[in-house]
């Protein structure tokens, strides 16, 4: 075969497989668009609700994360808070104990946050709760927020994903992550709701039925938890729902070392989870199990910013080969563009952030070189770096 005709297949194959992811993001971002219709009645009961705090060295937020989650409308007799202090200072464990809120202890080797839920689960004893709800130690609330789960929970929902989004837009690398969860939020969440899709889950801001949460926990072993949690519920056939207006104000990255390490364990728990249950993909399509066999395919995908870099790569190489087999790349990344657009939300659309995506090449370089620097980080909890200035 010439090596003219070995090109060409070489660029179909390979154009094949990026216009597929890109068709699959786009079709998400297009039903993101229309407003979730899913109204949640005011509930007249109120649930017992149990909040988890899972906190490594987070010994600068959490004092004060909790003082801003206790400002909670929803009834003091219906909620307890559980922090999950690990590897933290007695100084940061008084200050705790000193607010209404139960403190459990815990000091492991190599920490994770699946250890410490299963840490708090067992110190609750013969206690029994309605919900739980996971939230990270950096993360706050507004004040309607557990009503709002309740209502959620008393709708039917046994699993839910608030809306998450940036506490803090201080530097280029965090409106950059911020743009990136948002997008998340309107593909991986918002669009699959609309279509009648399961949500992703994210990590924090996660709200499920106790009982369920309690037997499931403890079957969680080597991938981050809400992976796990996600392949859990949805093998169950349990829909996972996205409260678009239930929202969790997160910290973002705001350094690139920081960005670096974070998205490097991010991509290292998206192919051990892809091992792990690629080889279900048949079942869950031949037993129609929509929610599950789309979790697998999402999982297949390249991260957004390196799909964004390729693409972007491979138009320009090609374009020097041959500018007509490069025109369709040059649409192709156009159309991730679209994309994109479509799924950042108008509040992120400033000034600051045209001049925010310029780090875009940077981001894209560490997130590559992060593709040969994946063993072994699952093994460790890597928390959001903290910037106090």
């Amino acid at each position: 075969m010439e090596i003219n005709a070995i090109l060409i297949i070489t660029d179909l194959i390979l154009y094949v497989l990026f216009a597929l992811s890109v068709s699959y993001l786009l079709i998400f971002a297009v039903a993101s668009i229309r407003r979730c219709d899913i109204i949640y009645q005011k509930s007249k009961k109120l649930y017992k609700i149990l909040v988890l705090f899972p906190a490594y060295r987070e010994d600068r937020v959490i004092v004060n994360s909790i003082e801003s989650f206790m400002n909670q409308e929803y009834p003091a007799t219906h909620f307890d808070v559980i922090v999950i202090s690990d590897n933290m200072t007695g100084e940061t464990n008084e200050k705790l104990r000193s607010l209404p809120i139960k403190v459990c202890e815990v000091s492991y080797q190599n920490s994770t946050k699946a250890k410490a839920l299963k840490a708090a689960m067992e110190n609750i004893g013969d206690s029994v709760y309605d919900i739980v709800i996971v939230m990270d130690a950096d993360n706050t609330a507004e004040t309607n927020f557990l009503s709002q789960i309740n209502d959620a929970y008393h709708s039917g929902s046994r699993a839910m994903q608030a809306h998450r989004v940036a506490k803090n837009l201080n530097t280029d690398t965090a409106i950059l992550d911020a743009i990136s969860e948002e997008i998340n939020n309107s593909i991986f969440r918002k669009g699959h709701i609309n279509l009648g899709v399961s949500s992703a889950l994210i990590g924090s801001g996660m709200a499920f039925d106790f009982s369920w949460f309690k037997e499931n926990i403890r079957k969680i072993k080597n991938l981050p938890e809400e992976r796990e949690l996600e392949i859990l519920l949805l093998r169950q056939g349990i829909f996972i729902d996205y409260l678009q207006e239930v929202r969790v104000f997160d910290e973002k990255i705001q350094k690139d070392s920081a960005f670096f390490k974070q998205r490097r364990r991010w991509l290292a728990s998206q192919f051990d989870t892809l091992k792990t249950v690629l080889h279900e993909l048949p079942q869950a399509l031949f037993s129609l199990n929509i929610s599950f066999a789309d979790k697998i395919l999402s999982w297949m995908l390249l991260p957004r910013v390196i799909l964004l870099g390729l693409i972007s790569i491979l138009a320009l190489a090609i374009s020097f080969i041959n500018i007509v087999y490069a025109l369709k790349w040059w649409i192709l990344l156009l159309v991730l563009f679209f994309t994109f657009a479509l799924a950042i939300p108008d509040y992120l659309v400033t000034k600051r952030t045209v001049r925010a995506l310029k780090r875009v090449p940077i981001l894209f370089t560490l997130m590559f070189l992060n593709l040969f620097r994946l063993k072994g980080v699952n093994k460790k909890w890597i928390p959001t770096e903290k910037n106090f200035k």
